[in-house]
């Protein structure tokens, strides 16, 4: 195969994923769309028949979260398996691991052993709670930490209990800030010329995206509580009926607050004292919403949507997953790209969503098949065609 890199802005950089489930293959995938050579460590199907702990290998999830990289089938619990391993250590920039704190060491794959045979490699490492401390054995998964990390508090409307999020995002953010925290290594690398550990979880992900909510109580002590589809502290900013159905309207600050009263023809809420200031307009805000939702109702989303955008007031359609992929600024921005996968034949992927000038990145390689790699690898690192039968009658790949 002749290695198609994504983009050419970090084709110069190895990279051995040793991920699996969500957050680790996240973190990846940000490297390889980038254009990194990235080795999948797999299972070799005797120990692991499905050979994928998350998204099924046949489903839509693991072709988003698997392209752009190749595979090689390795058991690291063979001593033999391990030596591949380490060898492929030596030529590697950056390994990234999700096990559980404890196995990775009982394997050898840990950043101490690797990093006595590659003083120059980032080690990067997503755990559930932390690498050390009371909870850091214990099973992470994305639901978990979005209660413990505060947000189901703060998600749904009051009074209804806690409610996660739609999208695993401590797993996803746990990835992003993975790799976020793996390029600033291999920047400081340049200098020092000395690699180093990043450890980041999904606890840690997720209350720091909690952002202004923490800062309401690290700062002022308030403890944020749910307010549906209500924003916290700009009011009105929401969800609101229309003759035909609903829209989103953020309306942040005095100024805009003007606007949308002239737009909505209530310019006698400007001065009104139950409404002129945001502070008023929080302590009043049920009512406050009543009122608007009855002015909306005289005209269809299109038409509200039109006027407050020309007013400089944020609205916008709330759509289902179809109706986004189908509007006109979306296709656009060109957020897929068609690949053709082994398992699928043509399909949509989603795009990174920054765009570089001079090295873009693009969907190039679809999700490997299991091993799919193995012999080429294998052979780039210097195994010849006898070695590599050896290694597969004996179960070391």
């Amino acid at each position: 195969m002749i290695k198609r890199p994504a983009s050419s802005a970090l084709s110069r950089f190895k990279v051995i994923d040793l991920t699996r489930v969500r957050s680790g293959p996240t973190a990846v995938r940000q490297l390889a769309d980038w254009g990194a050579d990235v080795v999948k460590i797999e299972t070799p199907e005797h120990m692991e028949p499905d050979g994928a702990v998350g998204a099924p290998r046949g489903s839509s999830d693991f072709q988003n979260l698997q392209r752009n990289k190749r595979s090689l089938t390795l058991n690291l619990k063979d001593p033999d398996g391990l030596d591949v391993f380490k060898r492929l250590m030596k030529r590697a920039d950056v390994v990234v691991e999700n096990f559980r704190p404890d196995v990775k060491t009982r394997l050898g794959v840990d950043y101490d052993s690797l990093r006595a045979i590659n003083p120059g490699l980032v080690y990067a490492s997503i755990s559930g709670f932390g690498q050390e401390g009371p909870y850091s054995k214990n099973p992470g998964l994305d639901h978990i930490a979005q209660g413990m990390g505060g947000l189901m508090s703060i998600t749904g409307a009051p009074g209804q209990g806690p409610m996660r999020v739609g999208i695993p995002i401590a797993d996803l953010t746990a990835g992003i800030f993975c790799a976020f925290g793996i390029l600033v290594a291999l920047l400081e690398r340049e200098a020092s010329g000395v690699g180093q550990w990043v450890q980041t979880s999904l606890l840690q992900a997720q209350i720091f995206m909690l952002d202004f909510q923490a800062a309401r109580w690290l700062v002022e002590r308030e403890v944020p509580k749910q307010a549906g589809n209500n924003h916290p502290t700009h009011i009105p900013t929401g969800v609101f009926e229309t003759r035909d159905g609903m829209i989103n309207v953020a309306v942040a600050g005095d100024t805009t607050w003007q606007r949308f009263c002239k737009v909505l023809e209530a310019e006698e809420w400007i001065a009104h004292p139950d409404y002129a200031t945001g502070t008023a307009r929080l302590k009043n805000r049920d009512v406050l919403n009543e009122k608007i939702n009855e002015r909306l109702k005289s005209k269809d989303s299109a038409t509200w949507i039109e006027l407050l955008n020309e007013a400089g007031v944020p609205s916008g359609e709330i759509y289902s997953i179809d109706k986004m992929f189908a509007d006109p600024q979306v296709k656009y921005l060109s957020v897929s790209q068609e690949i053709e996968s082994a398992r699928f034949g043509k399909i949509e992927l989603l795009r990174q969503p920054v765009q570089l000038s001079r090295t873009p990145s693009q969907l190039t390689v679809a999700p490997p098949e299991r091993g799919e790699h193995t012999d080429e690898i294998l052979g780039d690192l210097g195994y010849s065609a006898h070695d590599i039968a050896n290694f597969r009658q004996r179960h070391v790949v």
